[in-house]
């Protein structure tokens, strides 16, 4: 017997016998070489046995020459399932294009759930959402991966602490932790405001309460600035002590600046190649040419392809090469020295409250040596040092 997916494949028929001479059709077909298989007896003079589609032609040769006739009873294999299936064709294109939208389908947006937001955040994210190409209808696999919608809103949705996106089958789910909104000021409970941090007193606004201090008076960390204890020592009424205390301050900074250093960047050219992936395979399906970039970044994305609620093993995936230069960096001396005063104030702002003032600036050190410019610098700030401290009854 032969294998039989091969049988499948080429087809064969399934044929009986009848007459005196069955047993002597079987040896003359064997000896022209014809295979034959599955031979059954049906009847005194009847026969059942498989034959190769092609083998036909000799078998009615054969059989001429025989005191026998043959029924085909039925066809098996290949060439005949597709020519059913073509007899068909109609309810195939049909079944066809039913499973190609279902596939379709399965791989659009037709969900977004926002989770947790108030409806001012929540329309600005669905704002944010429509820019980025995310709306219901859409086709997943085109749009951006969830780790880019998540870092797109966090950084273009400023009422956002975080968010997390996560897509289930065809919805996406946006879990959201709002910025805690300053609350309506309460009623404060009686303090005093004492200093934060050694300074001079600038400029004073004292809007309640006894001050303690005078422009150019020099305090220390924790000294008291202004009492919310007032009135007559016989009769004293305990207040909230409110004001803005503008204190000079100072800050040491320490900053150094290379000579010359090597970094690389992007020049701005990539390319994106696209792929059908198949398990571990992928199949390019766009962006054959090799950009021939020397030095590069590739980030590559899979989107997993869906069927309903199941995740296949097929997906669209893309692979983008961004072309990068190596870049030398060299400064003067001089160039050092400016570069650095202006780092070290770009760092101290960072530290500074959104108030704060930077008044003046010294250099008090500068060094040129092992091809670094370093300078230390003495800053003058003018910044609120007032802080409640609650007055405690019976103090």
């Amino acid at each position: 017997m032969k294998n039989q997916w091969t049988n499948f494949y080429t087809g064969y028929v399934i044929v009986k016998a009848n007459g005196k001479g069955t047993e002597r059709l079987i040896n003359a077909l064997l000896k022209k070489g014809i295979p034959i298989w599955d031979v059954k007896r049906a009847g005194t003079d009847s026969l059942v046995f498989c034959i190769d589609l092609k083998e036909v032609p000799k078998l009615r040769e054969t059989v001429r020459s025989s005191d026998c006739k043959v029924t085909f009873i039925s066809g098996k294999g290949g060439p005949f399932l597709l020519r059913r299936l073509l007899k068909n064709s109609g309810f195939l294109a049909g079944s066809l294009a039913f499973l190609v939208c279902l596939f379709v389908l399965s791989n659009m947006v037709w969900g977004i759930e926002i989770h947790n937001a108030n409806p001012e955040t929540e329309y600005a994210i669905r704002k944010e959402l429509d820019k980025m190409g995310v709306k219901i209808g859409k086709v997943q696999f085109l749009l951006d991966d969830v780790d880019t919608i998540q870092r797109k809103l966090s950084d273009n949705v400023s009422a956002l602490t975080w968010i997390g996106v996560e897509l289930k089958g065809t919805t996406y789910h946006f879990q959201v932790v709002e910025k805690k909104q300053p609350k309506a000021e309460k009623k404060l409970s009686p303090q005093n405001l004492v200093a934060k941090k050694k300074a001079t007193i600038a400029d004073m606004f004292v809007e309640k309460g006894q001050p303690m201090i005078k422009v150019n008076d020099n305090v220390y960390k924790g000294q008291l600035l202004v009492s919310g204890i007032i009135g007559k020592e016989d009769t004293p009424k305990v207040v909230s002590a409110r004001g803005v205390i503008l204190g000079e301050t100072w800050y040491n900074s320490t900053i150094e600046v290379p000579l010359k250093s090597n970094f690389s960047v992007f020049n701005g050219d990539e390319m994106t190649k696209h792929f059908l992936s198949i398990g571990n395979f992928s199949l390019p399906i766009w962006g054959f040419k090799d950009p021939g970039y020397k030095h590069f970044e590739k980030d590559t994305t899979v989107r997993p392809f869906h069927f309903l609620k199941w995740e296949l093993p097929i997906g669209y995936k893309t692979e983008t090469k961004r072309s990068k230069e190596d870049i030398v960096r060299e400064y003067t001396p001089a160039q050092a020295h400016k570069e650095a005063a202006k780092m070290g104030r770009a760092d101290l702002k960072k530290q500074l409250p959104a108030d704060a003032e930077i008044k003046k600036e010294k250099i008090l050190h500068t060094t040129n040596q092992n091809g670094k410019v370093k300078l230390i610098i003495l800053y003058q700030v003018i910044e609120n040092i007032a802080a409640g401290q609650p007055i405690i009854q019976g103090d």
